[in-house]
């Protein structure tokens, strides 16, 4: 019993100090001193300011509010899918691209208080689309209008297509 007792003792006795050392060589391993903030800034980005709202894209958003009467429904999900080349794959709302990487789609109902929700994606079932990075805010001046940007990974604009959810409530 004695054997037994002094066996475990010393077991449990290595597996503290084995513990004890990981522990020690965890913190060990920490940095101690942040980075400078040099070398941390993150890389330009371009700008992040949307492109001036146009004449016809005014007109076009006008349009469909009117055409879009009045949702009876206390809450609505509207879904659209974007080509990268700025083309409705299919879903609700009218596209309009601006520029690289640069897309405004208008439905025809107001937005504004809407959640936005977008994910680069493809408009066909094939593949995994590029990897990316995408951006949607509600457009500037234009009420039912959301703004989607789409850059690639490093940053730089890039035209990638995507998914957009727009929920109302």
């Amino acid at each position: 019993m004695e054997t037994s007792f002094r066996r475990k003792a010393t077991a449990v006795t290595f597996a503290v100090l084995a513990l004890t050392l990981a522990g020690g060589g965890i913190a060990v391993a920490q940095p101690s001193a942040k980075a400078p903030q040099a070398a941390v800034k993150p890389t330009a980005r371009g700008t992040n300011s949307q492109p001036p709202v146009t004449a016809e894209s005014v007109r076009s958003a006008k349009a469909a509010l009117n055409a879009g009467g009045v949702s009876t429904m206390a809450a609505s999900v509207s879904i659209t899918v974007v080509n990268s080349n700025g083309t409705k794959a299919r879903g609700a709302g009218t596209v309009i691209k601006y520029g690289t990487g640069q897309y405004e789609v208008q439905y025809g109902f107001t937005v504004t208080s809407a959640v936005l929700v977008a994910t680069i994606g493809r408009g066909d079932a094939c593949c995994i689309p590029p990897a990316g990075e995408i951006s949607v805010a509600p457009r500037l001046l234009t009420p039912n209008g959301v703004f989607v940007q789409t850059r690639n990974s490093a940053g730089s604009p890039t035209d990638l297509g995507f998914h957009l959810v727009v929920h109302t409530a």
